[in-house]
């Protein structure tokens, strides 16, 4: 095959991507919903995306269940499936985040339900899967959502759902349609599913701070991984392997990591903010390497009663770390994952839980027992919140909910999935890149 043959094969529409996921959904859906009927006490797993969140991803799956095995994977790069066959297979990482190898019965993939490129979700979705984990990066997963459900089959989609407006809402029609078919459709937004957090923001919802008036939210850490460039690799392909650093494919470290933090604060108010007000910069990543991604964001989100939140992200090497979310209410304030200070004191005293281990529980036992979990409505709305104060730090601008929501026409996708020449976008300019 030649380089123009090769490069045409690759190629790959958004057209051609959703049109290809509604034939596999036409194809599979009535073998995905007999697995659902059948409420299977062997739950087979389609993997899509076998990067490190990926594979983090199946291994906690398998430290959840029992009767549980990766049936079959999916992954652009052939590298990174074989790759990650080869962590399953041997064990991998170092110290606590050192994960034990699958066994046999886990790693159930033959040669033949491995799929690679751009359409490899259409490979998993074909088996006979009743699961699919969704790690690839964030701006594909609205689409591939959506072709899950359609498909028959029950998700579980890592944070964020995706990286502007439109994939949010693709996300929010896609939550009704998990109802629809009664289908799971759980987030990688794991404290969720921790029992400290669960506890704390039960009371506070009960009323033990009173009316809330603020917090503060926090994800200020250290830089992350970054893949040099090899000869081969075409714009597309450099940028996908280094998504990270891209808007269109993370939606930047505010949306791709500070999610969590915005999503407990949204957890605690029972509501999502109307407004936004926003500013970052590029002030340390400045390098053509890091793609057109900020390296810190500071936003003021306003909350229905007029409450304020401040929230604050930042990847930066040897700065302070702070991780957390803190609440004020007119009685008292509330480290959300340990307690309640004031009129109405709490101290969670439970055992630590890995919620990352117990979402995957949560979401196996809800399929086996018919008490299905939908959380795509909630972790859309999370998702958006982060988007929004983006859009604000991005522009300058002040931003509403009902803005972003009904009028803003951003949509990140590119005109076409190919491995070859791909711009890269400007580094927003407050003040000067317009909000669309």
């Amino acid at each position: 095959m030649n380089k123009a043959q090769l490069e045409t094969k690759r190629s790959f529409s958004r057209r051609k991507f959703i049109k290809s996921a509604a034939v596999v959904s036409t194809a599979t859906v009535a073998a995905g919903n007999r697995a659902c009927a059948a409420q299977p006490d062997r739950v087979r797993i389609g993997l899509i995306g076998c990067g490190g969140r990926g594979s983090g991803a199946v291994h906690d799956c398998m430290l959840s269940s029992e009767n549980v095995e990766i049936y079959a994977m999916g992954d652009l790069f052939e590298d990174r499936l074989a790759e990650c066959v080869k962590k399953f297979e041997n064990g991998w990482g170092v110290g606590r985040k050192k994960r034990r190898a699958l066994t046999k019965k886990e790693l159930n993939v033959a040669a033949d339900r491995r799929f690679t490129g751009f359409d490899a979700f259409k490979g998993v979705l074909s088996a006979e899967v009743d699961v699919v984990i969704l790690a690839t990066p964030p701006h594909f997963r609205p689409m591939m959502i959506r072709a899950a459900l359609e498909a028959g089959k029950h998700v579980f989609a890592e944070k964020p759902v995706a990286v502007d407006p439109a994939g949010v809402k693709s996300v929010i029609a896609s939550a009704a349609l998990a109802k629809k078919k009664g289908l799971s459709l759980v987030a990688g937004a794991q404290r969720r599913h921790d029992p400290a957090y669960k506890e704390v923001i039960k009371r506070i919802q009960d009323g033990r701070l009173g009316e809330l008036t603020g917090g503060q939210c926090y994800w200020n850490g250290s830089t992350l991984w970054l893949h040099d460039r090899k000869p081969e690799w075409s714009d597309m392909e450099y940028q996908i392997r280094n998504w990270l650093y891209y808007t269109w494919l993370s939606g930047d470290h505010i949306v791709e990591q500070h999610i969590h933090n915005l999503d407990v604060m949204n957890w605690a108010f029972g509501a999502h903010p109307v407004s936004a007000m926003g500013v970052g910069g590029r002030e340390v990543r400045v390098q053509p390497e890091y793609g057109n991604i900020f390296d810190h964001f500071a936003v003021e989100y306003v909350y229905p009663n007029d409450a304020r939140v401040m929230s604050m992200c930042r990847q930066m090497k040897g700065a302070a770390r702070r991780v957390g979310e803190h609440l004020t209410g007119t009685q008292g304030r509330s480290d959300a994952h340990t307690g309640i200070e004031g009129m109405n004191p709490y101290r969670y005293a439970g055992k630590p839980v890995n919620s990352q281990v117990q979402e995957h529980a949560d979401m196996i036992a809800g399929i086996r027992n018919g008490q299905l979990l939908n959380e795509g409505k909630r972790v859309a709305e999370s998702t958006l919140t982060a988007i929004m104060g983006r859009m604000s730090a991005y522009t300058g601008r002040e931003v509403s909910w009902g803005w972003v929501m009904n009028a803003s026409k951003l949509d990140l996708t590119p005109d076409t999935y190919a491995f070859g020449d791909l711009a890269v976008a400007p580094v927003a300019a407050p003040g000067i890149t317009p909000l669309a």
